[in-house]
């Protein structure tokens, strides 16, 4: 059900990389990989919903804790004022969903909407408790019929979840443009506002808001990311099949060096933005705020919240069995996905390893797929030993060596991007959760303070052990700028183990 499993083998040496994202195209996914808008939706998400459909726009519209028009909505009430209106207002309208089966990015918006009626309706009962100080208790068990049936219908129908995800739903398909002629602005006013919110979302300077959009600032410099991958695996093959010599995975004509360290640099300036953009989320959405929004965001498995899952009632073949589903996460974005695939990160065997791997059904299908074929293209290719020159640089010329020093060292540079990512997730998990909740789970239900050092750690000893591969500071290594870097991230390998460490013994947790 949902987010369907897509055999990527049919993709050999060529993934449909749309050039024009085709915007007006109504019978593509809203979600297909582009060199333009990279992971985002291939056009702006649709707002307005059909008017078979008033009775869900109506609730929405009244459901946030703050309205668009600044008057407390169904959830400030304490009172479950939305699941009253849910069960007295709200017809099934399945039958249209099938109405209009066939306008792929209208079905996005509607897996949108419901998926946020749905969250706030299971949450809703935890959202009043936290309120008051209690602890979250437990949320709605059974999803009724008239949300049930229509999400699983549009989830079926765009190949995700029945059930909130971060593209598809919470984030990347849940803005829009307030003029439409300035694009993505995120200065004071921010022409980018959201679609949809459970607490002051509505509110473009409300933590809420800001949170979403940095993400949606974030993921619009991944253009240069996916073009960048696609460039760099496509080099790496002609090189590999017209290469006549012995040792093809050394010897590179200067020029196809030359072009690999172009999108390389590419690649390393879009990941600088990334991390720029990323740092803005202090400012734009305070760390003591998160968790009064953060409620409705949790998910159904791994949550105490709903131990036995939860019934959708009305479903065909479903026999009232109760269904589980990860929470929305950040940690579902394809960004760093790519760069792990990409750089062949090796990630370590572990039950935190386990679920990063189940994280990966919870993008839209179009970017699962294009990820498997990076990582698979990258390793039958061979590109991280092709590109590094790690069987030696013996037979080069003084110019190749130079240009394999440069690709080295794009590569480390890369990779303390994606550690720099990663270190400030953590930073982030223990200043936005740790200080602020004891609830040991995150949203998409992972052990809240293992498992983001779990992937970062993965990274951290990469580098080392890559850096020492390709001679270390020997000889100079790979410049100053490579050297400082290193002397970073072993401090910050010594740090983290402190910090993990510290927590674990705080809050009884084993230490993984």
């Amino acid at each position: 059900m949902g987010s369907l499993e897509k055999d990527t083998a049919t993709y050999d040496n060529d993934f449909p990389i749309l050039y024009d994202p085709r915007p007006d195209d109504g019978s593509l996914p809203a979600f297909m990989v582009s060199t333009t808008r990279g992971f985002l939706p291939r056009m702006e998400p649709i707002v307005t919903l059909p008017s078979e459909f008033d009775p869900l726009e109506s609730i929405l519209q009244r459901m946030p804790v703050k309205t668009a028009s600044g008057e407390p909505g169904l959830l400030a009430q304490g009172k479950g004022l939305l699941g009253e209106a849910v069960h007295k207002e709200l017809p099934d309208l399945t039958e249209f969903v099938d109405k209009y089966r066939h306008d792929l990015p209208l079905m996005n918006a509607l897996y949108r909407d419901y998926s946020f009626l749905a969250s706030a309706y299971l949450l809703e009962p935890c959202h009043e408790r936290f309120v008051k100080g209690e602890e979250y208790g437990l949320g709605r068990q059974v999803l009724p019929a008239n949300v049930a049936r229509p999400i699983a219908k549009c989830a079926e129908i765009c190949e995700f979840k029945p059930f909130m995800e971060y593209a598809g739903s919470y984030a990347l398909f849940n803005y829009r443009l307030v003029d439409p002629s300035l694009g993505f602005s995120f200065s004071d006013p921010s022409n980018v506002r959201l679609i949809r919110a459970f607490e002051n979302g509505l509110d473009p300077t409300s933590s809420e808001a800001g949170f979403v959009l940095v993400h949606i600032d974030m993921v619009r410099h991944s253009g240069p990311l996916v073009a960048g991958a696609v460039a760099s695996l496509d080099l790496c093959r002609s090189a590999l099949s017209s290469s006549s010599t012995t040792n093809p995975v050394t010897r590179l004509h200067v020029s196809t060096r030359q072009s690999l360290n172009m999108s390389l640099s590419h690649m390393l300036a879009a990941l600088k933005k990334v991390n720029a953009t990323m740092e803005t989320m202090w400012k734009r959405s305070k760390p003591n705020e998160y968790t009064s929004f953060r409620t409705f965001i949790f998910g159904i498995k791994s949550q105490s919240m709903f131990p036995n899952g939860v019934v959708y009632e009305g479903l065909p073949g479903s026999e009232g069995k109760p269904l589980s589903f990860r929470g929305e996460s950040g940690a579902n974005d394809s960004m760093i996905p790519l760069m792990d695939n990409f750089l062949q990160i090796p990630m370590p065997d572990t039950p935190l390893t386990k679920i990063l791997e189940d994280f990966r059904s919870y993008r839209p299908s179009n970017h699962r797929a294009f990820l498997e074929w990076v990582k698979r293209g990258s390793e039958e290719a061979g590109l991280r030993r092709w590109a590094l020159a790690l069987d030696g640089t013996d037979n080069m010329t003084e110019e190749e060596r130079d240009e394999v020093k440069r690709s080295r060292s794009l590569w480390i540079q890369m990779l303390n991007q994606v550690r720099e990512f990663r270190w400030r997730h953590w930073c982030f998990a223990r200043e936005y959760i740790l200080k602020q909740t004891s609830h040991p789970t995150a949203t998409g239900g992972s052990p809240i303070v293992t498992w983001l050092p779990n992937q970062l750690q993965a990274v951290l000893g990469d580098m080392v052990g890559l850096y020492e591969r390709m001679g270390g500071d020997e000889a100079g290594g790979l410049g100053e700028e490579c050297k400082d870097i290193m002397e970073l991230v072993r401090r910050q390998d010594v740090t983290l183990k402190k910090e993990v460490m510290k927590f674990c013994e705080e809050r009884g947790v084993p230490r993984a």
